[in-house]
């Protein structure tokens, strides 16, 4: 084997400093979703900064030429060691001041938990050099190593890049009232701690207003935490604009709400306004978690391997082909779920999983870009089983290191990045709707598969109009192609009227204890979907006038898998909207006839 001092020579032209511009991918392969966590780790290339795993560095080589890589790979530390750091005097954790995950300023997740290594990696031989390595070799092998490795440690990650995007699109403004913020000199002064709501003495989730110094709890959140209103309340008795949350209070800020402006806001003034009512903001510790810190929480949460157990049912963990989950990357549930099923359709199986060889021999120089490749992989990951295993058994000592879930699972960044570009909606971070995006993503498989089998073509269906003239009895016939059947709830429908009726009778009189539901059955619902539409204002080319005309739709062809989308939305009388999936439940035969075949994967509705 040659020195590898002459080996890194050879390849010295290959290798590349990143630029301001270059896209690094270290924490994902462009063909799996193989990381630095995985077995094997992470090799990045030196030139074109794509990640591969173990699994595929070899083919990259290959096609390409490239030799040199960086290898990354990362273990979880021992839990007793991550204490002792804590324990050991080290510095806390700086507050976050961007929305914005594992990035400079941004939230901290659980890096410090991980140890490091990276090396040179050259193939085809696999020879290793270290950073110790580089220090004997020539001054100009060691500083173009040198800067190319550190430049791909430095750099944001492509995934990371995203986040960015996607979190830190909202910046804090400044308040319009700072400037000028009106404080009474009323002799209020609030201590440094010990805080209670002055209402209801919570002592959670506490905020001082910067104009009176009253104390009070905040919003009551979603799930009935939080607080009580009272802050709330006492802007809307006053007017007095800002308040600031007590909990968050350090030398470098805190968090401030502006009721009137509906945001968080920055105080330029913060220090005198807390001065004004006894508080130096310069010696205060922060003793609750910021709302970003919240916001990111509840995200991540949601993200993480935490089992929902049913009311008195205990949850049996799977693993395996076909039962691999996905992370929620903060607000991709929509995503999920819509690539969830698809990958039970065997069109779908057929069309990307069963050619995923195929397909990554024919991807272009960056598969990351390459939609039939992302979409292999993706399917891939789900199907294959590779990366939902049985959970280590919780007496083995390697098993702590799994303590955050039952399964690796796979984490859809680089594929989101793709089929969200662009996009005004599914490249945010905002909640989307399913239905959606199963409409744009087959869109994009349309545009993608105009040569070669077509999977989507399973979901597609004619649709028949028919608008009858009443006055001249002609009918005109019109076809439109469609995806998913989007089915009203007739709510007059309900079988269950007398117990409906009970309850709204209890509703009124003040008994709020327990909701009834409307239940439709699912033939009133496509009866709704096919019943006559009257027109009133119809031109009618027959008789050259406005008529009135009546239209009715049928199916004039069917689709190997019918997606139903259940309208769940209505208008009050108040034309507020309503949610009628809180109020009714479809009874139907045909869902429990299906139900067989959705479990063995083969028809989903």
């Amino acid at each position: 084997m040659a020195d590898v001092g002459e080996v890194l020579m050879s390849v010295l032209s290959t290798i590349r400093v990143p630029k301001s511009g270059d896209r690094v991918h270290k924490d994902e392969c462009a063909l799996s979703f193989a990381s630095p966590e995985s077995e094997g780790g992470l090799f990045v290339c030196m030139n074109t900064f794509l990640g591969f795993g173990s699994q595929y560095v070899n083919r990259h080589y290959a096609r390409t030429g490239q030799r040199a890589y960086l290898h990354i790979t990362r273990t979880r530390k021992p839990k007793s060691e991550d204490d002792s750091n804590s324990a050991a005097g080290h510095p806390p954790k700086k507050k976050p001041t961007r929305l914005a995950i594992g990035i400079e300023g941004g939230f901290d997740v659980d890096q410090d938990q991980y140890e490091e290594d990276i090396k040179v990696v050259i193939l085809p031989d696999r020879q290793e050099v270290t950073a110790d390595d580089l220090t004997t070799m020539t001054e100009v092998v060691k500083e173009r190593v040198s800067r190319s490795m550190a430049g791909i440690m430095a750099a944001d990650s492509v995934s990371h890049a995203l986040q960015v995007q996607q979190w830190d699109g909202e910046v804090r403004q400044e308040s319009k009232h700072a400037a000028d913020l009106k404080q009474l000199d009323n002799g209020v002064k609030i201590p440094p701690s010990g805080w209670r709501c002055e209402v209801c003495d919570l002592q959670e989730n506490i905020w001082m207003n910067l104009t009176d110094g009253k104390v009070l709890c905040g919003r009551r959140y979603f799930d009935g935490s939080g607080g009580n209103n009272h802050a709330l309340l006492h802007f809307k008795e006053t007017g007095y604009p800002l308040a600031v949350k007590l909990g968050t209070i350090t030398p470098d800020g805190a968090d401030v709400y502006s009721y009137d402006e509906d945001d968080m806001v920055l105080d330029t003034k913060l220090a005198e306004h807390l001065s004004h009512f006894g508080i130096d903001m310069m010696t205060m510790e922060k003793t609750e978690r910021t709302m970003t810190e919240l916001e990111i929480a509840v995200n991540q949460r949601v993200g993480e391997w935490e089992v929902i157990q049913e009311s008195g049912t205990t949850l049996r963990p799977l693993s395996g082909p076909g039962l691999t989950g996905m992370k929620n990357l903060g607000n991709s549930c929509y995503l999920n779920s819509v690539m969830q099923v698809l990958f039970t359709v065997p069109d779908f199986e057929e069309k990307y999983v069963s050619n995923i060889d195929k397909i990554i021999d024919e991807a272009p120089s960056d598969p990351s870009q390459d939609f039939k490749t992302q979409v292999a992989k993706l399917g891939y990951g789900l199907l294959s089983g590779e990366y939902s295993k049985p959970a280590p058994d919780p007496g083995d000592e390697n098993g702590a290191s799994e303590a955050r879930g039952d399964q690796i699972g796979i984490a859809p960044r680089m594929f989101k990045a793709l089929v969200g570009r662009g996009h005004p909606e599914f490249s945010t971070n905002r909640q989307q709707d399913a239905q959606e995006f199963l409409l744009h993503f087959i869109n994009m498989v349309e545009r993608n598969c105009r040569s070669g089998p077509n999977p989507s073509e399973a979901f597609r269906f004619l649709v028949e109009e028919k608008i009858v003239c009443e006055q001249s009895q002609k009918a005109k016939y019109t076809q439109r192609v469609d995806y998913i059947v989007q089915l009203p709830v007739p709510m007059d429908q309900a079988t269950n009227t007398e117990e409906l009726q009970e309850a709204e009778r209890r509703r009124e009189m003040g008994d709020t204890s327990s909701t009834v539901r409307a239940q439709i059955p699912f033939t009133s619902c496509m009866a709704a979907l096919t019943e006559p539409e009257v027109l009133t204002d119809f031109w009618s080319s027959a008789v050259q006038a406005k008529t009135t005309a009546t239209k009715t739709m049928r199916f004039a062809s069917f689709p190997d898998y019918l997606v139903i989308q259940i309208k769940k939305f209505t208008f009050g009388l108040d034309w507020v909207p309503k949610k009628l999936g809180r109020l009714c439940h479809l009874q139907s035969d045909f869902f429990r006839t299906v139900s067989p075949v959705c479990e063995s994967k083969k028809t989903p509705v």
